[in-house]
């Protein structure tokens, strides 16, 4: 029988200007996935696709230097090995301006994307790193967090950047969006009855 590899002992970091060589390693030459580089839900359709690849990459990483935090970095040792994007919702335009992502009108953070290093999917590293960008949120001022889980199936293409189940890692995948879950304080003392709902302590 084949086992499996032990987790890693995870640090966690917030993207600050100073660790943007790591975003890039991690990130690699492809953006994280088809030159995205973090800004699908910050930019108009047209504008990302125009901005793909080297302009996204101008683009976030002026996000970064400006001195807001995008997210949080998970390192095993020090090579940065995850990515969870989360910030107030308003951060993100097109997210904020769907119909089918909004839950009320009550201001919120949200869960946007996670991208996992490919070696190291599989082993609950997305789960550490929600705990830990939930937390983040928290000690922001964040009530409430917000998260956006798809269903799959295994006829499409890999989605190594993808929202679904912390801890999982990216299969074939045909995204079908389903409600956005959030949580509150009600849940304190609970990091999450559903972690594929994203929910977890704010």
């Amino acid at each position: 029988m084949r086992r499996s590899a032990p987790a890693p002992k995870l640090t966690f970091r917030p993207a600050t200007p100073d660790r943007w060589d790591d975003i890039e390693t991690l990130f690699g030459p492809r953006g994280a996935m088809a030159g995205c580089w973090c800004m699908w839900w910050r930019l108009a359709r047209s504008e990302f696709q125009k901005n793909a690849g080297a302009g996204n990459r101008r683009a976030f990483k002026k996000i970064v230097d400006g001195g807001a935090i995008p997210g949080i970095l998970a390192y095993d040792g020090d090579r940065p090995v995850g990515w969870c994007a989360i910030q107030p919702k308003a951060a993100y335009p097109s997210l904020a301006r769907s119909r089918t992502k909004t839950v009320d009108d009550r201001p919120c953070w949200s869960v946007a994307c996670f991208f996992i290093a490919k070696d190291h999917r599989g082993h609950g590293v997305s789960e550490a790193l929600l705990a830990a960008a939930v937390d983040h949120a928290r000690k922001n001022g964040a009530r409430l967090v917000e998260g956006y889980p798809i269903d799959t199936d295994k006829r499409a293409m890999d989605f190594s950047s993808f929202m679904g189940r912390p801890g999982s890692s990216p299969r074939p995948a045909s995204p079908r969006p389903r409600a956005p879950a959030r949580t509150d304080r009600s849940c304190a003392g609970n990091c999450g009855a559903d972690p594929g709902n994203y929910l977890a302590l704010a």
